[in-house]
């Protein structure tokens, strides 16, 4: 396949990927990638392949207590331009960073790799094989434009990248969303270093609006939901308030450490099955051992587990105002009882408090707006009514500097072979 017979045969998927407004740029995009692997690798056979980033919509730190999330893939993605190998060298080339190149008949954990692309790579072929799947060689250029840092997924995004090209290749494609989900999961756990769930890794490869509960989280139940919010005449804003996240690793481990605590009072590991009432006739004890702020943060889990399954029932219902209005209220929660708007090792930096304020003062009721992802710094989720976009977008430039708004659609396809 030549790139030009790629750009012609895929011109309808990449408007139904990206809307007619950005196909233009999608195949500049895509030439461009397939240029730079022709240059890296030579002429031949080459297949495409794209995965989005996401976005939480509700459920702010929920998943790590065994709870209900909905998250949605974004029109945001990592791209890649592939060819298979015929031996278990693995060659990755991402746009802006060094090549990887990882033997993959080698499977074990590389202390040297921790917090590598290359631990990634390994890690996930390592997962398809311990589940019984083939792995094979490729060599691999990459592009994306999901930020780093945003929110989206950006290592998500790649895991699932490299699942997707195993599925492919070695496996006809027969591997679910939600197992090449987990392999993700496991390579980043264990080859990369860092110990995440599992929300990031399904959002990226289902696609569309996905709800998620993690009861059993070795079996989390998912479910799409086919919504359009553009129909509804509403566009998906995140915005980044600026700040750090380098010293932000203890505010991140307290939210799970002390929802842990208080269940460890009820004999649970998690707080998943436990009620407001539990915490209300058990207060003074509980505020004795663990303190104020681990209390309300069991309240702001518990209440906002319950949220999420009001949230996706607006979904299916189409209602476009009980949603907002439930989004709205993640947001005082999260800002009020599980308080990751803002760091206290910081407290006069405050842009995500402030991007909400600002948000409320032009949308009131007629969108929503909330802390997106972890928190503490960086950036606020919006959904902006069509006619209140550009000044939306005026607003928070104002405040936050020239293109810290990025407006998204929801994408309807995960994880995806292009053509």
């Amino acid at each position: 396949m030549t790139k030009s017979d790629f750009l012609k045969n895929s011109e309808e998927k990449l408007t139904a990927l990206y809307g007619a407004d950005k196909t233009e740029y999608a195949k500049t995009r895509y030439g461009a990638a397939i240029d730079s692997f022709i240059a890296l690798y030579g002429d031949g056979d080459f297949d495409v392949f794209s995965v989005p980033g996401r976005t939480e919509i509700s459920g702010n730190h929920t998943d790590h207590n065994h709870g209900e999330v909905l998250a949605a893939s974004v029109d945001l993605d990592i791209i890649a331009v592939v060819r298979r190998r015929d031996d278990l060298t693995v060659n990755v080339k991402s746009e802006g960073f060094a090549p990887d190149c990882v033997d993959i008949s080698d499977l074990a954990v590389h202390a040297g790799e921790k917090n590598t692309s290359s631990a990634l790579i390994r890690g996930v072929a390592d997962g398809f094989v311990k589940n019984g799947y083939a792995v094979c060689g490729f060599d691999a250029y990459t592009t994306s434009d999901v930020m780093g840092g945003s929110g989206l997924s950006s290592s998500a995004a790649f895991e699932d990248m490299i699942g997707t090209i195993f599925n492919h290749y070695c496996n006809g494609s027969e591997i679910d969303f939600l197992r090449l989900s987990q392999i993700s999961q496991y390579a980043e756990n264990a080859h990369f270093g860092k110990p995440c769930g599992l929300m990031d890794q399904v959002a990226c490869a289902a696609g569309g609006f996905v709800y998620i509960d993690f009861a059993d989280t070795s079996a989390p139940v998912c479910r799409r939901i086919p919504f359009d919010i553009e129909k509804h005449g509403y566009k998906l804003c995140i915005v980044a308030t600026g700040g750090s996240h380098a010293d932000l690793t203890d505010d991140y481990a307290s939210v799970p450490a002390e929802m842990k605590a208080v269940a460890s009072y009820f004999g649970k590991e998690y707080l998943r099955g436990l009620t407001t009432d539990d915490i209300a006739a058990n207060a003074d004890a509980l505020r004795k051992k663990f303190g104020d702020r681990a209390c309300v943060r069991a309240l702001h889990f518990i209440n906002e587990n319950a949220r999420v399954e009001k949230v996706a029932a607006a979904l299916d219902a189409g209602d476009m105002a009980g949603f907002m209005a439930l989004i709205r209220e993640s947001g005082v929660s999260s800002a009020m009882y599980l308080q990751n708007y803002y760091s206290t090792k910081a407290p006069a930096e405050q842009g995500i408090t402030l991007g909400c304020g600002i948000a409320a003062s032009l949308l009131g009721t007629d969108g929503a707006y909330r802390v997106h992802g972890g928190g503490f710094a960086g950036t606020i989720q919006a959904f902006v009514p069509v006619d209140k976009l550009d000044l939306f977008i005026s607003r928070m430039e104002i405040a936050f500097g020239k293109g810290s708004v990025t407006v998204l659609n929801i994408r309807a396809d995960g994880a995806i072979k292009i053509g």
